[in-house]
């Protein structure tokens, strides 16, 4: 994985700005620690920061390649798993390549080949941007699901691009403004936000599964990528071998890598499926016994409590699973006063208020796992296309809102009177739940309940999922490492997305389909455990260490915060020590300390950042 920044402007001399093209591109050093490289036209100009994983010898970038008279240059973010088959298709149309297996090399003959239509044939996570010289013309694309991010700002003549907020925000002619719709989206929508909304005023984000042209002419984006609905075929036992088989390739691919490998391992059902998957291929291709990474908290074991989102601990499991599949595991205990700290690290490899600690505690194992491996395979993404929420049970066809956005009222509450008036919460969350329910692709024939779930998948996997990829991009990449997810395979999604819900939920138990499918990869202790979200601390130490730095902001008048929140209402929540929340107010995981450590991150990003309201 790498990050990379750059620019088009018909009215400047791009190479007279050299060191403003340095500048965003090494806000970016974090993504790419092993090179740094620029290249620049007249009118484009493009920065790269690599993280080597696959051909270090060849894959320097920005990659040039010509092709008659006109001439091609790419920045590319990602992972392609299918670059031999596209190379060697490049190969029998008369490509003379010149890497060994470069992907970034591969996917620019590509799209010299087939232009727009190179998109079809690609599998991977990326995000890319290549110039074309002579026909003067940016064009730019993200995967299919929105693994990799993809940001830009368009005013006037320029149209600038980065693979994080940071990098737009480093060039002198982009300021950090909100206007009343990026307010909302900090105070209604987050940790999610809605997809294309970069936030601040004037930024946008490129959507998963779109691409975007830019010529003098103007910019011009669309989507080359959807779910198709249409009817589902096969019986349960052909779906549960076409899951396996889709998941067994979706991870065989994902293993290539030139550098170390390991997966990421919590004891439930998804991510011992991915490891054991793993396991496998590592034993038959005599790579010895498959790293793995798991996370806790110290005093967890003290102090954890079972509830209806977290039914478990973790740790027994993940000793059973690492001990089933023979991994060499490493396990990170994480501090909480040092959690805490983290929160505005967090931040800024988010470069907005996020899910707190759910952040800080990535952020912090992402930077131990990079001591051993560079890349990790994640069983992110199964939730959200098999149906494994709570909400996908608790639902059904009584769906109103963002199942994972709740308790509002008591949430709103605590925002100053004059800014809800301002940006109307109530009215904005409805509007972005309309907005995404217009899109749901739906076909006649469903039953009332199949076409009421067929619309909570779709939320989930355009709304909900999105605010867990950005989470791991970030939080991983903010120390090198690229987190992979098989799950999130378009050619899994596409086929599961019209699989029935009687038959993902088959034997009356979450991801039933998929636990028929791992059957014989996995012990029967692992395939029935209940589901349990990614681990939360529970140690009073972190709550007594956030409640105090809220107390802090609020003792502050210079609290930037103070300007957003009812100061009142929320010094009586944090006074009385009370329970405020009775569920958690977003996702699994975030209730009372998740709250107030949600304050301090955006008080720091209002500070640091130096965010105006317009």
């Amino acid at each position: 994985m790498c990050g990379i920044a750059g620019w088009v402007d018909w009215d400047e001399d791009l190479t007279r700005k050299n060191q403003i093209l340095l500048s965003i591109t090494n806000h970016l050093a974090h993504r790419g620690p092993d090179a740094l490289a620029t290249w620049s036209s007249p009118h484009a100009a493009f920065g790269h920061r690599r993280l080597v994983v696959v051909d270090p010898e060849g894959g320097e970038q920005p990659m040039t390649r010509s092709q008659g008279n006109r001439t091609y240059t790419i920045t590319y973010n990602g992972e392609l798993y299918n670059t031999l088959e596209i190379r060697r298709e490049l190969e029998a149309r008369g490509h003379h390549l010149l890497t060994r297996n470069s992907d970034t090399e591969v996917l620019l003959l590509a799209y010299m080949e087939w232009g727009k239509a190179c998109l079809d044939r690609l599998n991977g996570i990326f995000a890319f941007a290549i110039w074309d010289e002579a026909e003067q013309r940016l064009f730019m694309a993200r995967d299919r699901l929105g693994v990799k991010p993809l940001f830009y700002f368009h005013q006037g003549s320029m149209l600038l691009f980065g693979s994080e907020l940071k990098a737009l925000l480093a060039h002198p002619r982009v300021s950090p403004a909100l206007d009343h719709e990026g307010l909302a989206e900090v105070l209604v929508m987050a940790p999610s936000r809605t997809p294309g909304h970069g936030v601040f005023h004037n930024i946008r984000e490129l959507r998963p599964g779109y691409c975007l042209e830019y010529t003098r002419n103007g910019i011009s984006t669309s989507k080359y990528w959807s779910l198709v609905s249409k009817p589902h075929l096969d019986d349960l036992q052909t779906t549960t071998r076409r899951v396996r088989e889709l998941l067994e390739e979706s991870v065989r691919r994902q293993l290539v890598s030139d550098v170390p490998i390991g997966t990421l391992l919590s004891g439930g059902l998804d991510s011992s499926g991915i490891t054991a998957l793993a396991a496998r291929v590592f034993k038959e291709e005599g790579k010895g016994n498959l790293p793995t990474f798991s996370v806790d908290y110290r005093g967890n074991d003290e102090y954890f409590r079972s509830n209806r989102f977290q039914p478990d601990a973790d740790i027994p499991w993940i000793s059973m699973v690492s001990g089933y599949v023979e991994s060499e595991h490493h396990h990170v205990t994480l501090d909480n006063l040092e959690l805490a700290a983290a929160l505005i690290p967090a931040l800024r490899a988010s470069d907005l208020p996020g899910m707190a600690d759910i952040d800080s505690s990535l952020y912090l194992f992402c930077r131990e796992i990079k001591k051993v491996v560079t890349v990790g395979l994640s069983g992110e993404c199964a939730d959200e296309i098999l149906g494994g929420y709570p909400w996908f049970n608790w639902e059904g066809t009584s769906l109103s809102s963002f199942p994972w956005i709740r308790m509002n009222q008591k949430r709103w509450s605590l925002i100053s009177p004059e800014i809800r008036d301002l940006i109307n919460p109530e009215e904005y969350l409805a509007d972005r739940y309309q907005e995404a329910l217009s899109e749901v692709p739906s076909f006649t024939g469903l039953s009332p309940d199949e076409a009421s779930m067929r619309k909570l998948f779709y939320l989930n996997i355009t709304r909900f999922m999105p605010t867990l990829l950005d989470r791991k991009d970030r939080m991983s990449m903010a120390s090198g490492l690229e987190i992979r997810v098989p799950f999130a395979d378009h050619h899994l999604v596409e086929y599961v997305w019209n699989v029935p819900w009687t038959i993902k939920n088959c034997d009356g138990i979450p991801k039933g389909i998929l636990r028929r499918a791992l059957q014989g990869i996995l012990s029967d202790e692992v395939l029935n455990r209940r589901k349990s979200p990614y681990p939360k601390t529970h140690n009073p130490l972190y709550f007594n260490t956030v409640r105090q730095q809220a107390i802090e902001i609020l003792n502050d008048p210079s609290s930037p915060v103070l300007t957003l929140i009812d100061g009142k209402a929320v010094r009586q929540l944090v006074d009385t020590g009370q329970p405020f929340f009775s569920l958690p107010w977003f996702g699994q995981l975030m209730g009372d300390p998740q709250y107030l450590a949600h304050l301090i991150q955006i008080n720091s990003w209002l500070r640091d950042y130096h965010v105006s309201l317009k």
